[in-house]
């Protein structure tokens, strides 16, 4: 695993030994910011079921000026933090070691605009889909934001999530990319 472009391309990111997370490919991120713009102009992403920061990381590589990390397993938030310092991103990101469900409750209460955000979860879960109508209903993402899901082929998302339609669907063996951007 490494990252794929930008300003910290090639450098190495540490994945977590074990089955608890699944990290993105390179194949399947370098095809996923391909798609859906491969630089950026600033704005905040969200790392949502962050893992070891894969998709937040490269983000922020590719131009987004700060990324806020989610991960609730403590092995992992170590390796992430370990990944975020080895490329340098300390002062551009948020870590925090909690569930889904509490981050975004804080989120809400937050004055913030996302503009990517990026959800992960466990492939056997589907609920955690429903943060992504959380934090569009609670007016949280910007207009022009993009919301990147990543899941299993045996799971069907919605067509939307509020104003926010799937404009692109693409597989990659097991693991579909799904991309929503407002109507």
């Amino acid at each position: 695993m490494r990252v794929v472009a930008g300003e910290r391309k090639g450098i190495p990111l540490r994945a977590i030994a074990g089955t608890t997370t699944r990290p993105t490919t390179d194949k399947v991120k370098e095809a996923l910011f391909n798609i859906i713009g491969p630089f950026f102009e600033g704005g905040i992403a969200l790392d949502l079921f962050a893992g070891s920061g894969g998709l937040g990381i490269e983000a922020l590589s590719r131009g987004a000026e700060k990324a806020i990390f989610i991960e609730k397993d403590r092995r992992a938030v170590q390796v992430l933090k370990e990944n975020i310092k080895k490329c340098r991103y300390e002062e551009f990101s948020e870590v925090y070691c909690t569930d889904a469900s509490r981050a975004v409750k804080a989120l809400l209460k937050r004055d913030i605009q996302i503009d990517y955000l990026f959800v992960d979860p466990p492939y056997n879960k589907l609920e955690y889909y429903d943060y992504i109508s959380l934090l569009v209903e609670g007016g949280k993402l910007a207009d022009d934001a993009i919301i990147v899901c990543e899941h299993s082929t045996e799971v069907q998302l919605p067509d939307a999530y509020g104003r926010y339609s799937c404009i692109r669907d693409e597989t990659y063996g097991n693991t579909i990319i799904s991309i929503y951007r407002m109507n």
